[in-house]
């Protein structure tokens, strides 16, 4: 313990923002392409739209856009060769897809690109987004602004390995603003449109006063861009997820403000008299009290469904983040953590006052049964606003709470199918949808997150069906029985993770990571 708290403090600018180490210049062998033209053969498609599976299909892709899908027969009949699209000449290349599975690869919407002291490398963790089948990710911020416009550049050049790179920041960020504070409306006009001169895609708002809410997203949303929040508890009282809404707040991330605003009899939380929100284990263990606060079927339950169905509302739940408070032990021993988590980064999640949320100073029975009552409501809210036509994302918020990058994006995807989507619902939620977040700001129709002519080459290709066990997106895969052999084995597993026309080599990727995590322990080790 001593040696923990000696590496947390050794690191505390991490807290107030400390740099990580951005990607190193892509290497010769670190992915092909893109290629002339590039015909993926053979595949079975899920085109993300919520539409069935559909195969064998040929996808044909030239440089980095999508020009054809061709049927190329039906399953279990040998294909016709003489109907296949034709490779053509020059710079080339075929994959034999033939029993495999393709979807759009995943947007992930809440992402933060590690840092001092637990994931020092962005390097490592865009390899982890990548090989779970992430090309897209939306910083909130993935770090400070001026280094995640940059890293931003370099992905969309791909001069380094990492997804696709949306950065939003929160509101006063940016060198020339350090000194600064919005204390006015019109301050938070200056600094909106000082964001948008440096490039900035959208803004990340917690639950601030109504007067600096309303001219932030006056300002963002004349200048087309997007905005989601984080209505954490210190404000919402005063700003709740319906307010916020109002004054035209595009989504919510998180749960922050979602209960508040349909409370049966209450007008905010009613905490215990001896709360101390900056102990995190009063801050996340007593928001989950809120689960019979509200009435699921209810009047005021209702009547927020339909209003955020008719304002057009995206809600980013990153369920994920939060899965540890009702079952600690599952999450802290999760599969990868031993293969794949960086001992900094475990060190970072071992109960401490001192590391954002590793608060499980003295968590009890009590307190994760509170959150698998807080779930079931939770999740019942998302079903029923999915099943209005409500706009349900993707999100992970990984690199807290015992959650791993990438990891706890897929882990998002297996809890939208315990709240009730059918697993064509979850793939949508994590690409159509979660693309179409993006560019409803800029008012402007998708360019990735479906499978189809004139979109981007972003794609992942997978052994197993997605469908029939989303735990097959994993990067450590799942576990079946090979009853040949009496044995467990390893299934599963991206196969190639494809982003701008650029195939990556998912296994190659987690073997990178692996590599990574054997040298920071080896040189632990020595000391």
């Amino acid at each position: 313990m001593k040696n923990q708290l000696l590496i947390t403090l050794l690191f505390m600018p991490f807290f107030m923002g400390a740099q990580m180490i951005g990607g190193p210049d892509r290497q010769s062998g670190e992915g092909e392409g893109p290629y002339d033209r590039l015909i993926i053969r053979g595949v079975t498609m899920i085109d993300g739209t919520g539409g069935p599976p559909t195969g064998p299909v040929d996808i044909i892709v030239e440089k980095n856009k999508i020009i054809d899908i061709v049927s190329v027969g039906v399953p279990k009949i040998a294909i016709d060769e003489s109907k296949r699209p034709k490779l053509g000449e020059g710079n080339t290349k075929e994959i034999d897809a033939n029993g495999k599975f393709i979807m759009p690869g995943i947007v992930d919407l809440h992402v933060h690109t590690g840092g001092f002291p637990k994931a020092p490398e962005a390097e490592y963790v865009y390899k982890l987004w990548l090989a779970n089948g992430i090309t897209t990710v939306r910083g909130v911020p993935t770090g400070e602004l001026e280094w995640s416009l940059n890293e931003r550049a370099r992905s969309a050049k791909n001069e380094i390995v990492a997804p696709r790179i949306v950065s939003f920041h929160r509101p006063g960020s940016g060198k020339e603003w350090k000194d600064r504070n919005i204390l006015t409306p019109a301050d938070a006009k200056e600094w909106v449109q000082y964001a948008k001169k440096k490039g900035v895609d959208g803004l990340k708002l917690g639950s601030y006063r109504p007067a600096i809410m309303k001219a932030l997203l006056d300002e963002a949303n004349s200048l087309g861009m997007g905005s989601t929040a984080h209505l954490a508890q210190g404000g919402v009282a005063q700003m709740n997820a319906l307010d916020a809404a109002r004054l035209g707040l595009t989504s919510i991330t998180h749960f922050y403000g979602l209960f508040e605003s349909m409370y049966e009899n209450n007008d905010i939380q009613p905490w215990p008299i001896d709360i101390n929100y900056g102990d995190e284990q009063h801050r996340f263990g007593q928001v989950a009290r809120q689960w019979n606060l509200v009435k699921p079927g209810g009047d005021k339950w209702n009547a927020l469904l339909d209003e955020f169905i008719e304002m057009d509302f995206y809600i980013n739940p990153t369920m994920s983040i939060y899965s540890a408070g009702r079952d600690v032990m599952a999450a802290r021993n999760a599969d990868w953590h031993a293969t794949y988590t960086l001992p900094s980064q475990m060190v970072f999640f071992t109960p401490s006052r001192l590391s954002h949320g590793a608060y499980w100073f003295d968590w009890t029975t009590e307190d994760e049964v509170a959150w698998k009552r807080f779930y079931q409501v939770w999740m019942q809210f998302l079903n029923e606003y999915k099943n209005r036509g409500g706009k349900v994302t993707v999100g992970s918020d990984s690199g807290f709470i015992y959650q791993l990058y990438g990891f706890g994006t897929i882990l998002e995807l297996e809890m939208l199918q315990e709240a009730g989507f059918h697993p064509l619902e979850v793939i949508r939620a994590a690409t159509m949808h979660s693309a179409e977040e993006i560019f409803k700001p800029l008012k402007k129709e998708i360019e990735f997150g479906v499978i189809r002519p004139g979109l981007l080459a972003d794609m992942i290709i997978i052994d197993e069906n997605p469908l029939q066990n989303l735990k097959v997106l994993y990067g450590t895969g799942a576990v079946r029985l090979n009853d040949d052999k009496g044995i467990p084995e390893r299934v599963g597993g991206v196969v190639y993770t494809i982003k701008d026309g650029i195939i990556y080599d998912s296994k190659q990727l987690l073997k990178d990571v692996e590599q990574m995590v054997n040298k920071q322990h080896n040189e632990r080790d020595k000391k």
